[in-house]
């Protein structure tokens, strides 16, 4: 995917000195206008990847553009050269507030939502305009959107609400200045240009902003060369000394906008530019010709092709009439193929240009960022590792999470809430995480598209609920961080408005599960932000439905939790504290009768016994790792409308815990799990609280510490390369724990290893003495044996060895006759060992075996049967068994065991040495004294040796 890594625009050119504007600074040398655009990269991003503002004020699409002319009046070389040079810096960027806008295949139809409510916003939007007035002085914002579109209307209101709250649009104190640092115009770039004056009519902006530029004013500056250049200076190109003399500074910037910041926008900054430079003409008593303002407006139109490739992927529409001061049929038609060009690019390769932006700034997730190699870096990590205490701090917070399933049913907005919203007096959590499903009713017409004001309304009734002081006893006021909606299914979060100063990068994401991904009665909906630095992830689901559709619901999360995705790429599993919540819909595997009885016996420990959700958690098809408090309710589904009993229609639902909520992460701690008696829908909401742990790193303090601990190090290997290089970062923290044993190995340096060769062992047998062959092979097991005997039982050890004579008769290996049979304890040795391969048990008949071998593994003798895949206590009788290396395993009634298959035939060589059948049960292993069970080819034990009756996914257990 080709993507533009030059972030911004230059180009200059040389203006002749018969078309200069300058005529009276007489000079035969050319001028020069140059038009610089800078893009910021802090929300870098492709159209509708990047809108709006980010937590630390930054903007997508922001660009400062600057308007240099440099002129010479005097000949080169000479004593006195003043240089004239005059600046106008403009800015333009997105709509500072929290937006998106998905990506559509019909031209402005695109649908625009605004995603954080005002007071959540407001602190983003202060930060920006703090950072432009800072840098530039008073801001005057020129937005061009249009007065009659709905999206960009709510844009302009909400725009125009933040911008009368802000702290520079505050008359000043009584000392110092007054009036507004922070000024709004609109101009309805659209509207104004509809005439048969056409792209003319944005000329008409100036009335609106003519003051405020002549207010603003330009940067002048008198650049002299001082230096006294003598002949030899000259014929030696001697440095000449240059001092820069502002005579008159801009105190003030235009902030210009559109939708996209591209077309409109450069438009207008053309005409901002030109007002500017006649401005300074005019002081100047100065006239440009035409020639010169050509040359102006093909710069801007390059300017505004090379910024609108960047973000769009093609040229500015209406550069033809940037360019030559008027809209001819080539340029529409050339708008028109842009436009088309966009649609394209929009759709199906934006996406790509996204994460290759994100990967060049190296902001994806599982991004891992690249360092120049320093060894003192390492010394500085480990320790800075150590001491975290020195520069975070934790806290705990408190999390509120509900879930409902509205079944449709719009008239619970005028219920009371507060037993399921404030359930505990005198608790007020930090965040509140309202889920709701069937929101609205999944009608056909419904399923493809989202209507947001039944959400509205429930986002209101809500915030009613918890900022009521009586009912909930609210201390500090809850504010909208962001809400999301699918068709039924919607996710509103609230939090503090203390605890928004902690909170930022807060994105949403949904994904559709319905009819395989293309409708949305079935889906999620997730928002996730960083608290201080801990990671926070809030999800709610509708799963599908229908008593015997769990592999499907399986299907679903899985959809979802590998599916849905947030901006750079990030999971919901890339998160520090994750809770689920929603109708996850599993039913509970027992008879609508049975599954009754047990619940007017209270017997809720049955009941989740055969819960589906359960039983496959504990298959580990879904939800892996995640948590559950223990159910103390009753089931939430399915009761008649107003009422506590449950459904007793034709249909006859079988009452069901469908509404869950789940956690994942070591920082959560759930509280209580409950529901709580709102009777107007057929669920009954579910809500939790969790205590979570957040981190909170001093950045300025870490890296303040990061710097000293940088310098110590620098200072101990006192900038010696050779020290650098004996450096062994992997060892930094690690010491020997005795003195006598070596230094703890890393990827360098091995205590096994001396110079690249193996260490070899220096232990050295007492005198007259030798290993003893007789100890077990394996140095683990225990045995009397000692290490070392003397020399002569070595030779006693080696006659042992005759008693067993290997010899061939056929593949067969016969025991001689002076070998005396081994007990049945020895029976192990015809398992395999887990890892050996089956024909590792027993010598190859085709390989001698040799003494040693032979007298440490006597043969043993063979099991008529494996007690442990019997299935009854007493077994007729069955003709000796022989095994045969290699066989497929069963566990079936038949006798066979992994590794081996036992035949009818007879063996010759062990028949007088098998034992009883009672003593062959395998050591460690259960004695067969009750039934199994059996799935597909194995066979289940549990723990004490009893048969599962099935898998718990598909046949839960039953009580009696």
């Amino acid at each position: 995917m080709l993507t533009s890594a030059i972030r911004g625009f230059v180009m200059t050119v040389t203006i002749a000195a018969a078309a200069s504007p300058l005529k009276s600074l007489k000079s035969n040398y050319p001028s020069s206008l140059t038009v610089l655009s800078r893009l910021s990269c802090r929300r870098a991003g492709t159209r509708f990847n990047s809108r709006g503002i980010d937590d630390d004020g930054y903007v997508a699409n922001f660009v400062e553009s600057e308007v240099v002319l440099w002129h010479p009046s005097g000949l080169c070389f000479s004593h006195g050269i003043a240089d004239f040079e005059i600046l106008s810096v403009q800015v333009r960027g997105s709509v500072p507030i929290f937006w998106e806008q998905m990506t559509g295949l019909l031209p402005n139809q695109q649908k625009i939502q605004i995603t954080r409510s005002p007071e959540a916003t407001q602190s983003a939007f202060d930060k920006h305009f703090d950072h432009l007035e800072l840098a530039y002085g008073a801001v005057h914002i020129l937005n061009l959107m249009s007065a009659t579109k709905s999206g960009e209307v709510e844009l302009t209101m909400r725009y125009q609400q933040h911008v009368q709250h802000s702290p520079l649009n505050q008359t000043a104190g009584s000392i110092g200045v007054t009036g507004n640092r922070l000024m709004t115009s609109q101009f309805d770039f659209h509207a104004e240009t509809k005439g048969p004056g056409g792209y003319e009519a944005a000329s008409m902006v100036r009335r609106l902003i003519q003051d405020k530029a002549d207010s603003f004013a330009y940067l002048l500056c008198d650049i002299t060369d001082k230096s006294r250049k003598t002949d030899m200076d000259i014929r030696s190109n001697g440095p000449s000394r240059q001092e820069s003399t502002v005579i008159l500074q801009q105190e003030g910037i235009f902030r210009t906008n559109c939708l996209d910041c591209l077309d409109r926008t450069n438009l207008i900054q053309t005409i901002i530019s030109q007002m500017a430079l006649e401005l300074f003409l005019g002081h100047r008593s100065e006239r440009a010709p035409a020639d010169f303002w050509v040359r102006h407006a093909s710069l801007w139109a390059d300017n505004g092709d090379a910024l609108s490739k960047i973000y769009a992927g093609t040229g500015a529409l209406k550069s033809s009439f940037t360019r030559h001061g008027k809209m001819s049929l080539a340029g529409a038609i050339a708008d028109a193929r842009k436009s088309a060009t966009r649609l394209y690019i929009n759709n199906f390769a934006d996406k790509g240009r996204q994460n290759t932006i994100d990967m060049l700034l190296g902001r994806l997730v599982e991004q891992r960022p690249v360092h120049l190699y320093d060894p003192i870096n390492d010394h500085v990590a480990s320790e800075l590792q150590e001491r975290t205490h020195e520069f975070s701090t934790s806290e705990t917070i408190c999390i509120w999470a509900g879930t409902f399933n509205l079944n449709g049913k719009g008239s619970g907005v005028r219920e009371d809430l507060s037993a399921w919203l404030c359930p505990s007096a005198g608790v007020q959590p930090d965040i509140v995480a309202v889920g709701f499903q069937e929101i609205v009713e999944l009608s056909p017409q419904q399923v493809m598209s989202t209507d947001p004001v039944r959400r509205q309304d429930w986002e209101d009734a809500v915030r009613l609920t918890i900022n009521n002081k009586k009912k909930c006893a609210s201390r500090d006021e809850y504010v909208l961080l962001r809400s999301g909606q699918l068709v039924g299914a919607a996710l509103v979060v609230f939090v503090k408005s203390s605890a928004l100063k902690n909170i930022k990068n807060v994105e949403g994401s949904v994904k559709k599960t319905g009819m395989s991904g293309m409708a949305g009665n079935k889906g999620a909906v997730a928002i996730r932000m960083d608290y201080a630095n801990t990671r926070i992830c809030l999800v709610t689901a509708h799963l599908a439905a229908g008593f015997a559709n769990y592999e499907e619901r399986n299907r679903d999360y899985r959809t979802i939790s590998h599916g849905l995705r947030f901006q750079r790429n990030r999971s919901i599993d890339d998160h520090d504290a994750i809770i689920w919540l929603g109708d996850m819909n599993y039913r509970i595997g027992l008879s609508d009768d049975k599954a009754r009885r047990l619940i007017k016996m209270n017997d809720l420990e049955s009941l989740y016994a055969n819960d589906q959700l359960n039983l496959q958690m504990i298959a580990g098809h879904v939800f892996p790792y995640y948590s559950e408090a223990q159910i103390t309710f009753l089931p939430t589904y399915k009761y008649k409308n107003g009422t506590d009993e449950y459904d007793t229609s034709e249909k006859a639902r079988i009452p069901a815990w469908c509404d869950r909520i789940l956690r994942k992460g070591s920082n959560l701690k759930q509280i209580d799990y409950a529901t709580a008696p709102l009777r107007f829908s057929d669920h009954r909401p579910v809500y939790a609280t969790f205590e979570c742990l957040i981190s909170n790193v001093d950045e300025h303090r870490k890296e303040d510490l990061s710097r000293a601990l940088y310098e110590k190090w620098k200072q101990n290997i006192a900038g010696s390369s050779a020290a650098i290089e004996q450096i062994d970062e992997d060892t930094v923290g690690y010491s020997p724990v005795a003195a006598e044993l070596p230094p703890a190995s890393s990827g360098r340096r091995k205590w096994w290893l001396d110079n690249g060769l193996p260490v070899r062992s220096q232990a050295r047998p007492p005198t007259d003495m030798v290993l003893n062959l007789a100890r077990p092979s394996n140095p683990f097991a225990p045995t009397n044996e000692p290490d070392w005997v003397i020399a002569g039982r070595s030779s006693e050890a080696s006659k042992s060895t005759s008693r067993l004579s290997p010899a061939r008769h056929g593949t067969q290996m016969t025991v001689s006759p002076n070998a005396r049979p081994e007990s049945s304890s020895n029976a192990s040795f015809l398992f395999p060992r887990q890892g050996d391969s089956p024909h590792q048990a027993f010598p190859s008949p085709s390989s001698p075996l040799s003494g040693s071998d032979v007298a440490r593994k006597p043969a043993p003798p063979v099991p008529r049967k494996p007690a442990l895949l019997s299935t009854s206590r007493a077994q007729p009788k069955r003709p000796r068994s022989r095994i045969s290396a290699g066989a497929q395993v069963r566990a079936s009634n038949d006798h066979r065991i992994e590794g081996f298959s036992f035949d009818s035939r007879p063996n010759p060589v062990f028949s007088s040495q098998l034992p009883p059948p009672s003593t062959l049960d395998a050591p460690g292993m259960p004695s067969n004294r009750g039934k199994t069970g059996t799935v597909g080819s194995r066979t289940i034990l549990d723990e004490a040796g009893e048969g599962l009756e099935a898998i718990p996914s598909l046949q839960p257990v039953r009580p009696g």
